[in-house]
């Protein structure tokens, strides 16, 4: 089993204004903000090392890289993995049959074993899973490929939100128009800054409307196991220019697992079988918590996608830093001084 790397909470030391670190034996404080703006993250290091243990024992191991083939055969039916290698098409099935369906010798939970090429079982009944996974790779190979803004130079595999199981924790379904979890699907406003008692023309928002932001970014705390000032500066939650660098990249989060639910996940309502669809016949959604699992980085930060270069989506500079596009993400919503907000939309 490869130790974990990079998973040393040290990541949590920011560039941010009097930045400190103080350790003791079990206790460790990382200070990111002035002092008195309650702007530190406090952690048991005991415990840390415990989690972190536990979860190295339930990771599988990294499969041994593939060696190098021809060409890939005429494959029958393959229609997203084609670009690979015929060894490294074996070690990615083995790979993800081990990620999402307990074992690796479980292929018939995607296959017809009698024959692997076919979209149906032998009595006629489409496979349902297989055309799932198709869609999710093309999906984990897009995060790797175009959302580095957010997954950085670590990017995901299947278990970084299966974890050895057919269906990964957070899921969500509709239950109203007013659900709070739809901020990760349609709407888009992400925040109500009011400077009057009541609303005006230039702003419509209403306290039923800050409730659901509030709820919402708890959501996200309790997904990542952080607190407020993770993101946020305590003297001022909506300036930009004085958060810390982790809501760039929560920002990029979001817009993520928007376009994830909107263009991947949804839109598979017409594909999986009934038992999977919520009360209303939606598909399972995605939340912060699916890849985080409460954990500030998923799988505390172990770049397994690295090592699955099926999975990478045309990237291949795993090791190139990288700088957030959103440098300014003001631009892309209301000034801080601004006053904006928009309601729950109606379905």
């Amino acid at each position: 089993m490869r130790t974990l790397r990079y998973a040393g909470l040290a990541a949590l030391v920011l560039t941010a204004s009097s930045c400190q670190f103080f350790k003791s034996k079990d206790r460790a404080v990382v200070q990111q903000g002035y002092r008195g703006t309650a702007m530190e993250i406090n952690y048991v290091n005991r415990d840390v090392q415990v989690a972190m243990a536990d979860l190295q024992k339930q990771m599988p191991a990294i499969l041994p890289a593939a060696p190098e083939g021809g060409p890939a055969p005429a494959w029958q039916n393959v229609q997203v993995l084609g670009d690979v290698s015929v060894n490294e098409f074996n070690r990615t099935m083995i790979a993800m049959a081990t990620w999402v369906a307990g074992g690796a010798g479980n292929c018939g939970y995607c296959h017809n074993l009698a024959n692997f090429a076919a979209d149906t079982y032998p009595d006629g009944e489409a496979i349902y899973t297989k055309a799932v996974a198709r869609r999710m790779i093309e999906m984990t190979r897009n995060i790797n490929a175009n959302w580095g803004d957010h997954v950085a130079n670590t990017g995901v595999t299947c278990y970084t939100c299966h974890m050895g199981k057919p269906l990964p924790n957070g899921l969500w379904f509709y239950t109203d128009e007013n659900q709070v979890l739809r901020h990760y699907l349609d709407n888009v406003a992400g925040r109500v800054v009011s400077h009057t008692v009541g609303p005006t023309d230039a702003n419509r928002s209403s306290v039923k409307q800050t409730e659901w932001i509030w709820a919402t970014m708890i959501n996200m705390s309790q997904g990542l196991g952080v607190n407020c000032t993770f993101c946020h500066n305590s003297r001022q939650f909506a300036s930009w220019e004085q958060s810390p660098p982790q809501r760039v990249t929560a920002y990029a989060g979001l817009q993520m697992i928007r376009q994830l639910n909107t263009e991947y996940l949804a839109p598979l309502a017409s594909v999986y079988h009934p038992s999977r669809l919520g009360p209303m016949g939606d598909a399972p959604k995605a939340q912060c918590s699916t890849c985080h699992n409460g954990v500030y980085k998923p799988l505390y930060g172990f770049p397994m996608a690295r090592h699955y270069p099926a999975l990478w989506g045309g990237k291949t500079d795993w090791d190139t830093p990288l700088g957030p596009k959103f440098t300014t993400p003001v631009a892309a919503m209301p000034d801080s001084a601004s006053t904006s907000g928009s309601g729950m939309p109606q379905q």
